[in-house]
């Protein structure tokens, strides 16, 4: 999508529930090769070191977390990895049945898909969040809103799972990331910070 394409920030595109919210601006996409955490290869040695809610975003780390026997309390999967469909095994374990489902565009963070994981996070039981589109970005709001001490776990593409937990150092300088994006990174971190508010 071009800048060009994109409806005017705060208006649904259609009615998929696609509501634009934050678009990620060239200037930081460099910042995101380094990882945010602890870089694990082996999904038991990372379970290991998770004593609280966890949070999973990308289907390969769903996939390897409930190999290794642990279930995310949210899974975010987009049934693809480095751009291309995730193996039919992979998807069956991971997407057949979702919870929920969010539309999130490439390079963008929408407002379905912020409040789709909020939705989750208010669940008792574990619930996987089907995007259409791409999850890689929702690990930025997993953290901010995320309960204190839960771990939020992502892939660090031929690296492995890179493990954050939840802080109030990690949710600040997740805060300070949100705000350099394009759009509107007021309305989000009002958002975020209301639900976060909850576990305070």
């Amino acid at each position: 999508m071009t800048d060009d394409d994109r409806p005017p920030a705060g208006t649904a595109s259609d009615d998929t529930g696609y509501e634009p919210l934050l678009f990620l601006p060239d200037s930081l996409r460099s910042e995101f090769k380094e990882p945010m955490g602890p870089v694990e290869t082996a999904a038991d040695v990372l379970l290991e070191s998770v004593d609280g809610p966890l949070i999973a975003v990308g289907d390969v780390v769903t996939d390897h977390l409930l190999r290794a026997g642990r279930k995310p309390d949210v899974a975010l999967v987009d049934e693809r990895t480095k751009r291309r469909e995730v193996d039919e095994e992979i998807k069956a374990r991971v997407a057949a049945e979702p919870d929920l489902e969010a539309v999130n565009p490439p390079a963008e963070i929408s407002a379905d898909a912020v409040r789709t994981l909020l939705e989750a996070l208010a669940l008792e039981e574990p619930t996987t969040v089907l995007v259409d589109g791409e999850e890689d970005l929702l690990a930025l709001p997993a953290i901010v809103a995320a309960p204190t001490g839960a771990s939020v776990v992502y892939g660090q593409p031929d690296e492995g799972m890179v493990h954050v937990r939840a802080t109030e150092a990690t949710k600040a300088e997740m805060r300070a990331l949100l705000e350099r994006f394009d759009g509107e990174t007021e309305r989000c971190l009002r958002i975020l910070e209301a639900f976060d508010a909850r576990d305070s």
